[in-house]
């Protein structure tokens, strides 16, 4: 069938959910990954970003307990990021270590904000 067509018929179909190591590879195999652009742009700004692997963990937790599935990854990294993105580069700091606790708190404060 030609792909216009195959456009045009509505199509709907079921998928499992992502598991923990599918989603922690997709935050950080891709060539492309979310960690490895936040890791790029922080060092365009002559940052060297860091992250401990118990918070990638975190984050694939939280994208589970949302069911956010792998599109929700770039939104819980870009939570906890956002902050850093706009302070560090205008400090003198020249390196970022982003740990649980940190990632902890910047998350639960943004969604603080959202409830309240």
């Amino acid at each position: 069938m030609i792909p216009e067509i195959i456009g045009r018929l509505p199509v709907l179909t079921y998928l499992e959910p992502l598991d923990a190591p599918a989603l922690r590879r997709i935050l950080t195999e891709p060539r492309n990954s979310i960690i490895k652009q936040y890791i790029k742009l922080f060092e365009i700004d002559g940052v060297k970003l860091t992250f401990d692997d118990d918070v990638l963990d975190y984050v694939v937790e939280k994208a589970i307990q949302y069911k956010l599935g792998a599109r929700g990854l770039r939104s819980i990294v870009e939570t906890i990021m956002i902050d850093a993105m706009y302070e560090i580069p205008a400090s003198k700091s020249r390196k970022l270590h982003i740990t649980r606790q940190y990632a902890a708190e910047k998350y639960e404060r943004a969604n603080s904000l959202h409830i309240s």
